[in-house]
């Protein structure tokens, strides 16, 4: 697929849009993780605060104590990432887990409202940051009534570690999303696309000349299209053959002036008048040819047949005709043609092609003509060969190429070749001369099967 395809393309826009919408689900499904395992988090630290608001104790000189133990055994372990500490509002004295060690939490210089838990981020040790819940109580104490503020705190690793996995999972998971979702972007793009290639071929077969008009089914918003091409189609033909009809109308047109001065030349010629005859002659037989070739042009078809011509009986009518001529009952016709061999060519054209071809091999033959025909795959090869004089390999190289006009070539090619190669060229292939094994010219092409 090149950058210029419509189905690379749609693939593009569809891969874009899946990965844009999936890249911002993934975000999402991550953010909102990380706020699920705060609150889970978060609760969990308001139920140690509760814990410990309902064991602390004080001493008889009023220090502050926690009765028992809490259920996490992090908090006994030295650096473990859960922490918690009850600090003396009054003295600023304090009591703290184990996990603690020789630390203590950094709080904020505030004074919340009793009994409201206010979360902070703080600095931990060993350079950690805490997810810190805190709040302010009122106890009754052997010196009176003392205000203590209670503090949980875990280490935010833990969190980053919970989401990076999370996140590495939902990656994993995505694209996995995304590989389908692209995959059934292909298929949609195809089976969306499936009319067009249906087109595509229809067209090909007009091309190749195996049907003249569309004739496919597609979706309700692709017929309009199916219709103005068979509508194109109408009017190209319709054009070509007026175009046709003209020109065969201006030849026609021609040919009268031309015999009158055939007539006139004669008139000359019997007064006496050879050179000017003859200049005369000579110059409207070129025109004649000239008018022959436009009319043949002109009668080549637009593309093709729809229904293949088996090359086989038109070539034996041709010779039929051929030997009936003066020329044609000395002349020995060989015929190798394969069997059930058939192209795509209107009629009129291979019996314009054969019949030139055939009527120059045979003018040039001493004895012999042979014609070969031999199916190639998606081709026919046809070489027809001589006994004649042929033409110089140094003409033939002329001849042989591109763009080179047969009808402007040394005598021998004739205008019946320069007639053969439009018509060859109509249909995409050439002709080719080259000196034939039995001594003369051979002409070799190939058409469509």
């Amino acid at each position: 697929m090149n950058t210029g395809s419509l189905r690379l393309r749609l693939l593009l826009a569809a891969t874009c849009a899946v990965a844009v919408a999936l890249a911002i689900a993934g975000i999402g499904l991550v953010v909102l993780f990380e706020r699920h395992v705060e609150r889970r988090l978060s609760a969990e630290l308001d139920t140690y605060l509760n814990q410990m608001a309902a064991r602390t104790v004080f001493g008889e000189d009023s220090t502050v104590a926690l009765q028992g133990k809490l259920a996490d055994p992090r908090f006994d372990k030295v650096f473990s990432g859960l922490y918690w500490q009850i600090e003396n509002v009054g003295t600023k004295s304090f009591t703290r887990s184990r996990s603690l060690w020789d630390t203590k939490l950094d709080l904020p210089e505030d004074m919340p409202i009793v009994g409201i838990i206010h979360v902070h981020n703080i600095p931990g040790p060993e350079n950690s940051q805490l997810l810190t819940h805190e709040r302010r109580l009122v106890f009754e104490a052997p010196s009176g009534e003392t205000i203590l503020r209670l503090a949980v705190a875990i280490d935010r690793a833990d969190v980053d570690a919970l989401t990076a996995e999370y996140t590495w999972e939902v990656a994993l998971s995505l694209l996995l999303i995304a590989a389908i979702l692209i995959l059934a972007g292909w298929v949609q793009v195809n089976v969306g696309l499936k009319p067009l290639d249906a087109i595509k071929e229809g067209l090909g077969c007009i091309r190749d000349g195996k049907s003249e008009r569309l004739h496919v089914e597609v979706p309700t918003e692709i017929a309009p299209l199916v219709t103005e091409v068979n509508s194109l189609l109408d009017a190209q033909e319709r054009t070509m053959q007026r175009a046709r009809d003209r020109a065969a109308d201006l030849a026609h047109g021609f040919k009268t002036p031309l015999t009158a001065l055939m007539a006139d030349a004669e008139r000359l010629r019997r007064k006496g008048e050879h050179g000017i005859a003859d200049e005369i002659e000579a110059t409207a037989k070129v025109m004649r040819g000239h008018i022959d070739r436009e009319l043949s042009r002109a009668r080549v078809r637009n593309v093709g047949a729809s229904v293949p011509i088996e090359a086989g009986p038109v070539i034996d009518a041709l010779i039929g005709t051929l030997k009936r001529t003066p020329q044609g009952e000395s002349i020995t016709f060989e015929t190798k043609i394969d069997s059930g061999v058939a192209v795509r060519v209107d009629r009129n054209d291979l019996n314009e092609i054969f019949g030139n071809l055939l009527e120059n091999a045979m003018r040039h033959a001493r004895k012999t003509v042979h014609i070969a025909a031999a199916n190639e795959g998606a081709l026919v090869s046809f070489q027809i060969d001589d006994d004649g004089p042929g033409i110089a390999v140094e003409l033939l190289d002329s001849i042989s190429q591109r763009g080179k006009r047969l009808d402007s070539a040394p005598l021998g090619a004739g205008l019946g070749l320069a007639i053969v190669t439009d018509i060859l060229e109509h249909y995409g292939q050439h002709l080719k001369l080259s000196r034939s094994e039995l001594g003369g010219l051979k002409a070799s092409f190939a058409l469509a099967v």
